[in-house]
């Protein structure tokens, strides 16, 4: 699927934009830091746009606020969820919180994920 231009510009605007909670997670997944992966931020995989992915692990690593425990926000989460494990992607999720106060944690996590194909949402 090409991506439009718009979808491009969203991303970007996104990347611009992002939480505290996602800087200090990318300060940590950038340039290889985590066993060698490879992530991108603010990335569209089909019609989403996902916090983190590593296309070469098929990871997918969503930060989420307190937004995202409600509602029909919570029902596109699950919705999107369910598409990307179609198409092959295992999907991690965090709270902002969780990253902030214990990110050895979230990166442990993270690690297990990627070295044993689990999926942890």
């Amino acid at each position: 699927m090409k991506k439009s231009v718009e979808q491009m510009d969203f991303a970007r605007e996104l990347r611009g934009k992002q939480t505290d909670a996602e800087k200090a997670l990318w300060m940590r997944l950038r340039n290889r830091q985590l066993d060698g992966a490879k992530f991108r931020r603010q990335q569209h995989i089909g019609s989403y746009v996902v916090d983190f992915v590593s296309f070469d692990k098929k990871l997918v690593v969503e930060i989420d606020g307190g937004q995202h425990n409600e509602g029909k926000t919570k029902e596109r989460d699950e919705e999107r969820t369910a598409w990307l494990k179609e198409k092959g992607y295992r999907v991690v999720r965090f709270w902002n919180n969780e990253v902030l106060t214990n990110l050895e944690g979230v990166l442990e996590n993270m690690r297990e994920a990627l070295g044993r194909g689990v999926t942890l949402t």
